[in-house]
Order: C-alpha cells, then sequence, then structure tokens
C-alpha cells in the first residue's frame, strides 16, 4: 500500500508542477523561408574513377548526400541521361545520406548526374564521369605482372592489390598516366610470388631517384629471415641501389639454390642524382642463359648464371628490401616509380627497347 501512495503522490506532484509552468509548453517554430537551392555532393564515383572487373557488367553502389535548408522533396539519379532511381520518402527532410545500387554498368566512359529538388520547386545537382574499363590484357609477350600505379596499387592481369605497409603514397608527377608511386619512409608494397617464379624472369619499370636515404631495396624477392646471414640470399633475387660517392649505384643479387651471384656493373650502373634527375628505365632478366642489368635500354651488367631457385619465396616487395633484405639496411626507397611489370621470360635488348619506345 505504501508504494501505491509514492506512486498517486508522484503524478499528482507532476500534474500540480505542469499546471504551475515547471515545464515548458511546446512553442511551435515556423520553418521560415525557403531561400536557397538544394546541395548535392556525390562521394562515389568521383570523377575520373576507373572500375576494372573481370566481368562485362557489374553493380555498383552510388553514394551520395543532398541537403536543403527546408525540406527536400525528391532525389533522381540518372546515369548517361537515363532515370534508374527517384527517391522522395526520407528519414531526414533537410539532409539526405544515401547509397543506391546501379545494375549491370557496362564497358565505356559514363555520366552520372544526381538532381535534387525542394519543397519550393528550386534544384540542384551534381555530375561526374567516370569509366568502366576493358579488363587489361598482357600487351607484351611473356607479360605476367603489370601495375601502372594510377592512383591505386592494383595489378591489372589479375586484378589483385597490393598490401600496404606504412604509408607509400601517390604523385601525379607520373611517368605514363595518372599518377605514380612516391615513397616514403618505413613504407612499401607486398604482392605474392605465386604467378611470378619461373626458370626466366624479367622485370621493367620507369624510376626517378631520390638519393636519400643513401641506399635502398627497390624489388626484392627473398625468403624470409634474411635478416639473418647472408647465405640466405642463395634464393630468389634482390634488386637495390647503393651509394657510390656522389652517385647512386644500381645492382643485382640473384640466388641459384647452392650459392648467389653479384651483378655489379661498377660505374656503368650509376646514376647522378643532378643530371639523372628525371624518370630513368630499369630492367634486368634472369635466366639460365646469364643475367643482365640495363639502364635505359644499354646493359650495364651481364654474367653468366646457373638458373634461379626459388625456394621459400613467397612474397615480392616494392620499393624496400624489407621484411627479408634488410642486413645491410636495403630499407624503404622514397623515390618514385611507374609501370611496373613482369615477364616470365628473358626479355631481349630489343623487346626492352620497344616498351621504352612505347611508354616515351
Amino acid at each position: 500500500m505504501k508504494f501505491l501512495k509514492y506512486i498517486w503522490f508522484f503524478v499528482i506532484a507532476l500534474a500540480f508542477g505542469c499546471d504551475e509552468g515547471y515545464i515548458d509548453d511546446i512553442t511551435p517554430v515556423e520553418a521560415g523561408s525557403d531561400t536557397e537551392d538544394p546541395v548535392v555532393e556525390i562521394d562515389f564515383p568521383v570523377n575520373g574513377t576507373q572500375i576494372r572487373v573481370v566481368e562485362d557488367e557489374v553493380d555498383i553502389t552510388v553514394s551520395f548526400e543532398a541537403t536543403d535548408d527546408i525540406r527536400l522533396e525528391q532525389v533522381t539519379l540518372q546515369l548517361d541521361g537515363t532515370n534508374f532511381a527517384t527517391l522522395t520518402d526520407f528519414k531526414d527532410y533537410r539532409r539526405v545520406d544515401e547509397e543506391v545500387i546501379y545494375e549491370g554498368l557496362t564497358n565505356g566512359p559514363h555520366t552520372l548526374t544526381i538532381t535534387a529538388v525542394d519543397g519550393e520547386g528550386k534544384t540542384g545537382s551534381a555530375s561526374v564521369d567516370f569509366e568502366k574499363t576493358e579488363p587489361y590484357t598482357a600487351k607484351y609477350d611473356g607479360e605476367v605482372f603489370y601495375m601502372p600505379f594510377d592512383n591505386e596499387y592494383l595489378e591489372l592481369l589479375t586484378l589483385t592489390s597490393a598490401t600496404e605497409v606504412g604509408n607509400p603514397g601517390f604523385t601525379e608527377d607520373a611517368k605514363v598516366g595518372t599518377g605514380a608511386y612516391a615513397g616514403a619512409a618505413d613504407s612499401y608494397l607486398t604482392f605474392p610470388a605465386a604467378g611470378l617464379v619461373n626458370d626466366e624472369f624479367s622485370a621493367v619499370m620507369w624510376y626517378k631517384l631520390n638519393p636519400d636515404p643513401d641506399r635502398a631495396g627497390i624489388l626484392v624477392m627473398g625468403p624470409e629471415g634474411e635478416d639473418a646471414p647472408p647465405a640466405t640470399l642463395n634464393n630468389g633475387f634482390k634488386f637495390f641501389r647503393e651509394a657510390a660517392g656522389d652517385d647512386q649505384r644500381f645492382k643485382l643479387n640473384a640466388g641459384n639454390g647452392e650459392g648467389n651471384n653479384w651483378f655489379d656493373g661498377g660505374e656503368d650502373a650509376d646514376l647522378n642524382p643532378n643530371t639523372d634527375s628525371d624518370w630513368q628505365h630499369l630492367a634486368f632478366t634472369i635466366s639460365p642463359d646469364g643475367n643482365k642489368v640495363y639502364i635505359n635500354g644499354t646493359i650495364v651488367r651481364e654474367d653468366e648464371f646457373p638458373g634461379p631457385s626459388w625456394e621459400g619465396v613467397e612474397i615480392m616487395s616494392i620499393m624496400s628490401g624489407a621484411p627479408n633484405f634488410t642486413h645491410w639496411s636495403h630499407n624503404a626507397d622514397l623515390s618514385q616509380l611507374d609501370e611496373l611489370r613482369i615477364f616470365n621470360k628473358a626479355l631481349t635488348q630489343e623487346e626492352i627497347q620497344q616498351i621504352i619506345d612505347d611508354e616515351s
């Protein structure tokens, strides 16, 4: 009974408080005049987006935000001038943050337009141009890997993204396309070695030198544990640079299973940070017929080699010796890299020159 007494006391007190004005009355506020046009911002896709998939058609998720100072009545989405969605039911009539699926996007360039209409009939819109590209096919004989670094770390033949370590970046200062890799401290990429290891191997790339630090790994495929004694150099390869006076010297080490061979071109393999500050083309080939290192299409070192051993090699490191080739401080390279291609054959000098000509 005491409990019921307290309940009745609370109800009476509440009613008395309301009558006495202890709780504010709800006062309607006029919405005001609608003076501003709606605003639309498209989050995805953005201008220049390239959608790469192996399928001829793909569904994409369009994300956007539409706002108005008073009230939104309708939002319409168009692709290439044709409506594919109209929204009229909003939880928040001043701000709409939505995702809408477009089904069956085909290859080619496209224009997405989103238009918002407010309660007074005023409109606001935004448009972006993007593209669904056809799947990349190998441009050159034996090509098994191609990464153009056009603002993504995507290998185009397998549509596989590299793993980012640290905070590697991009630069618009590209040799080809819209972007290039920009090195950063303690940062690099890794990529699975499966599909890249063969009796013959070639790599070609464009490279813009930053001599600080004075040594760095550029492209490395070696087994785990190469922080340990150098004898573990006997498998895979290491392509790197080191200071040679005021220059930087480019070198290759390749393992044959029983031992390893050094391919050091001496002064012929040097680049000077001042006179060679623009994009330079680097390449090397590995095969049982011998290994060669090229700078700008010229052979700077070649010698006999019994053939590569890939035992224990699981990843390729791009723009660092880490994690498997750091015992001589061949860490992250702060230089720029573009148009990295790998082949399952030893390219000839003529084939390398053709690639240089095509990309120059």
